[in-house]
């Protein structure tokens, strides 16, 4: 190339270099201008809450929201437990949902990058996928007071099984099972239901059973002996696993001092027991002192104590013509024989219910 070619390139080329300069102000003033102009423009593909709000604008986006999103939280809340219907209403619940900050979030996502890919992305209907969370708040109290109200209501503890005596036998009462709301899970459900993780707004209460700690099979092992005292027919029925077993011939309190009525337990047991005479008028120089086991105690070979002092023993064989009287001074006279055999069969613990 000759030298004047060459002097000719150089004078054109800070033209070019000027021209390029000068397309590239306009270009990226266009891009400024059509950025800015798009500043509150939700990019295609954005979401709040699954709900499109992709293309809109800020105000559109925003009516949108209240339109959809609004209309299907603020609908009551239905917790069913069978035929009983409890009602939450969001009013109630204290639901707020924070459209302000979930638009401004969306349109956040929305300006992600420079500002060449969001103009290219505007240009060539790009997408940003994003899915913006919902901001909700409600009322965690008013979650519980329904829990424990559904709670009070529905459940019901367990009933073990028990017996029932009375002058005929002993009656099997049978258990109950009882029934135990799931609170936590009771609660998850509502607040999904207020926050609208889940489309239904209609709710099951979860509920689990509850075995009662004496079932109706276990009830004979419970009672292996149990005693019923008849003051009018001066009998002792013993019982073993809830079946009749033996039939006693008895003695009980006289008149004024009569043998304590009601359900009372065997506390305590001796063999040969000595007797610790109550402070009582009856026992005459006796009372408070302790007559040793042999010729003038009158417990003879065995006692069983309930109701903090009477109690089951036997007595002198010249003694067993009060078997079948009001002869005691509270206590249930038993022959020898006998009180030995039940003793072997009651241990302490043993129900006692006198009629």
């Amino acid at each position: 190339m000759s030298a004047s070619a060459v002097r000719a390139v150089r004078g054109r080329l800070p033209i070019f270099v000027a021209l390029c300069a000068a397309i590239l102000v306009v270009i990226g003033g266009a891009m400024y201008f059509y950025d800015h102009a798009r500043r509150e423009t939700i990019a295609n593909g954005v979401k709040i809450d699954g709900v499109s709000v992709g293309g809109l604008h800020a105000t559109a986006a925003r009516a949108k929201i209240q339109r959809e999103l609004l209309g299907r939280l603020n609908r009551p809340l239905t917790v069913r437990s069978g035929a009983r219907i409890w009602t939450l209403d969001p009013r109630a619940a204290e639901l707020t949902v924070d459209v302000e900050k979930m638009i401004a979030q969306a349109v956040s996502a929305s300006r992600e990058g420079s500002i060449v890919t969001r103009t290219l992305r505007g240009l060539t209907g790009g997408s940003v996928h994003r899915n913006v969370p919902l901001v909700v708040s409600y009322s965690h109290q008013a979650v519980r007071d329904l829990t424990a109200k559904v709670s009070q209501t529905v459940g019901r503890a367990p009933t073990d099984a028990t017996v029932q005596p009375s002058a005929s036998g002993l009656t099997a009462v049978p258990a109950q099972t009882g029934l135990e709301v799931e609170g936590a899970r009771l609660a998850e459900r509502v607040e999904r239901a207020l926050t609208g993780a889940t489309v239904s707004h209609a709710i099951t209460v979860p509920t689990r059973v509850v075995q009662p700690a004496v079932s109706t099979a276990q009830l004979a092992a419970k009672y292996p002996a149990y005693i019923v005292v008849d003051r009018g027919e001066f009998r002792l029925r013993f019982y073993e696993h809830l079946k009749l077993a033996k039939t006693y011939e008895i003695a009980v309190g006289m008149e004024g001092l009569e043998t304590p009525g009601g359900l009372h337990h065997i506390e305590w047991e001796q063999v040969d027991p000595p007797w610790y005479v109550p402070k009582k008028a009856w026992a005459g120089a006796l009372a408070g002192t302790v007559v040793p086991p042999g010729p003038t105690d009158p417990l003879k070979a065995r006692f069983m104590s309930f109701d903090g002092g009477a109690g089951i023993h036997g007595i002198d064989p010249s003694e067993y013509s009060s078997i079948g009287h009001d002869a005691s001074h509270g206590c249930i006279r038993m022959r020898i024989p006998d009180v030995i055999a039940l003793y072997g069969k009651t241990p302490v613990g043993t129900p006692v219910y006198i009629i």
